[in-house]
């Protein structure tokens, strides 16, 4: 397993939307997902939360004649690390979701439907993690385009949180919220979920980011900075940018 990062108590968080790795359409469509498991590796996150992940696409498989022969969860994993991935979308030619990528042990995970009406399947991915002899509870989501669809999502995420995380316990939650106003940051706020306000925190567009779609909220741990990587490096491979936030337990 890779080892740790300098301080026993401190954990590395990514989060990164990776567009089912490709990018453009029609003819002048590529696949980045080779770039992105580079690109991951160079994370050096404990921990890196994915959306749009796919599990298998049928029609892509047969158009890039580089497809992975594995999951994208599992051909993105950095060796050593634990791949979960659960599905939250069906369509025609195959499925994509959520995933989690851990450098540390993985104790279990479940998956929850969050779907808010039938033309967005939504999902959240919960993985509770050993990290430093500390049991640490990781929730990747990947909210609704609709605003009222959010606003309704995040209340499921709070009963999922009452529900399945003891009181107490850290908590991460992690993913593209599809917001970029006050509303949903007050609504977490007030079940105990905050995350580290730092200026130009900009990860959408990714060629052109002019504003913030991807959080990473915490609950039980203490902020120490937070990142966005840019460069024609990373636009290329996303319409999105990685985030990384660091905590000390």
């Amino acid at each position: 397993m890779n080892p740790p990062n300098d301080s026993s108590d401190i954990l590395r968080v990514a989060t990164y939307n990776i567009h089912k790795g490709v990018q453009g359409i029609g003819p002048a469509r590529r696949l980045e997902i080779h770039n992105l498991g580079l690109a991951v590796e160079q994370l050096d996150a404990d921990i890196v939360c994915l959306q749009e992940v796919r599990k298998v696409h049928r029609r892509e498989a047969a158009y890039f004649e580089r497809w992975p022969d594995v999951p994208q969860a599992e051909y993105l994993a950095p060796e050593g690390y634990e791949a979960v991935y659960r599905t939250n979308a069906f369509t025609r030619h195959g499925e994509h979701g959520n995933a989690l990528l851990s450098r540390w042990p993985v104790i279990g995970h479940q998956h929850e439907d969050i779907s808010d009406h039938r033309f967005e399947q939504r999902g959240l991915l919960h993985v509770e993690l050993d990290a430093h002899g500390r049991r640490v509870h990781v929730i990747v989501v990947h909210l609704g385009l609709i605003p009222g669809s959010r606003v309704r999502q995040v209340e499921r995420l709070q009963q999922f949180i009452e529900r399945e995380v003891p009181t107490g316990s850290p908590v991460v939650v992690a993913g593209d919220f599809n917001d970029w106003g006050l509303q949903i940051k007050r609504m977490l706020s007030g079940f105990g979920l905050y995350e580290f306000d730092a200026p130009r925190a900009f990860t959408y567009p990714a060629r052109l980011p002019l504003v913030q779609l991807d959080h990473v909220y915490v609950r039980g741990l203490s902020p120490i900075g937070l990142h966005v990587p840019r460069g024609r490096i990373w636009w290329r491979m996303s319409d999105h940018l990685p985030l990384i936030a660091e905590f000390r337990l």
